[in-house]
């Protein structure tokens, strides 16, 4: 999960520089929902390895 949103950042930052506005706001979007369920599922997965 934290490898897609990786990808999807650094698609959005070479749409950015390429001029690609649209594209690139969503892939940065795509990216910052992947990034939080990743952060989500992996607190979920520390608190139940903890029990």
């Amino acid at each position: 999960m934290l490898g897609w949103s990786i990808t999807f950042l650094v698609v959005a930052l070479i749409a950015a520089v390429l001029g690609f506005g649209g594209i690139a706001g969503t892939a940065a979007g795509i990216a910052k929902i992947l990034f939080v369920v990743f952060a989500v599922l992996f607190v979920v997965s520390l608190l139940r390895r903890a029990t």
